[in-house]
């Protein structure tokens, strides 16, 4: 599934692609075609992310505050097979696709539009096998595979795929979901001492705490387990057996971490000092991570075996020499 930050890194290249502009909106499939029909001529106010939800408002004009009645909401989860894809002309400045599938395990999700336009976000760059069409001259393609819900403008489309959720809500229905949202880090409202307060009222396991999305909203497998090698903490403690500092740490690691995957569309964790040189056969994780997918590998930190377990259904990464 994807994490955060490539939820924002969506809202990112959405909100600079469609902004305030009038879009025909259609469900392709016929599943969501209720809905596009609601959202069909209006203007997209933007996109906004929190955790792993993708939250789009429209509004019947460009001007309307957010808090209007009249603004609808898309809400969109992507879960373990959603994908947004996209095509346009020469204009239309736009990643390939970000979301599922994943070829490789932690694979970058996006990748260049094939006509080397550019991206929408920092960190890609387009191929030059295939001249991008002129404005005017591009026609959208056929929708590919069961497209739940297509965005078109006059330059491009968005193609969404496989989602686990894509609803429309009110006001008060956006308010309900966003409560059950543990605080972003990667948004400005993320509040550290509701996270410090969430972890030590629980006496569940900070490395379970981490994955819930009441708690802490975005962190995924990755960066649960690469934060907590970081700061030292073992995924098996009790929140409530943490101190507030030590809860903190973890917050104020993981900012960087996932901004740094905002900018580049890379998860990368390991310090540049600790990076083996030259990189051990087999082991090419070891650039990018200390323990994630690295088991039975040494630890970057201190050389002992990386331990694996399942813990609430997930693959569970840690040094046990280095996390207490």
């Amino acid at each position: 599934m994807p994490e955060g930050h490539t939820i924002h890194r969506l809202a990112a290249a959405l909100s600079e692609l469609y902004a305030g502009r009038r879009l025909a909106v259609s469900s392709p499939q016929g599943r969501f075609a209720a809905g596009a029909a609601r959202l069909n001529g209006l203007v997209l106010l933007g996109a906004r992310a929190h955790g792993k939800h993708l939250f789009l408002p429209f509004a019947p004009a460009a001007d309307l505050p957010l808090d209007d009645g009249a603004v609808v909401w898309l809400r969109v989860h992507l879960g373990l097979y959603g994908a947004w894809t996209f095509d346009g002309d020469a204009e239309f400045t736009a990643p390939h696709a970000i979301g599922a599938p994943r070829r490789r395990v932690g694979e970058r999700g996006e990748h260049a539009l094939r006509h080397g336009g550019g991206s929408a976000l920092s960190g890609l760059s387009g191929g030059d096998d295939a001249a991008a069409p002129a404005p005017g001259l591009w026609e959208p393609p056929e929708p590919r595979g069961a497209v739940r819900l297509r965005l078109a403008g006059e330059h491009g489309v968005a193609d969404l795929t496989g989602p686990a959720a894509c609803e429309l809500l009110d006001a008060e229905g956006l308010a309900a979901v966003r409560r059950r949202l543990g605080p972003d880090p990667l948004r400005a409202d993320g509040d550290i001492e509701v996270f410090v307060a969430g972890v030590r009222r629980r006496r569940r396991p900070i490395g379970e705490l981490l994955m819930d999305q009441s708690v802490i909203s975005g962190v995924g497998n990755i960066f649960r387990a690469e934060t907590l090698l970081r700061c030292g903490v073992s995924p098996f403690r009790a929140g409530s057996r943490l101190s507030a500092d030590r809860v903190r740490s973890l917050w104020r690691d993981l900012v960087p971490l996932m901004e740094y995957g905002v900018a580049t569309g890379f998860i990368t964790t390991v310090d540049a000092a600790d990076v083996p040189d030259p990189l051990p056969e087999g082991d090419e994780e070891a650039a990018r991570w200390y323990v994630y997918h690295r088991t039975g590998r040494p630890c970057l930190r201190c050389g002992s075996p990386v331990r694996e377990r399942t813990a609430a259904g997930r693959r569970l990464f840690w040094c046990a020499a280095c996390q207490h």
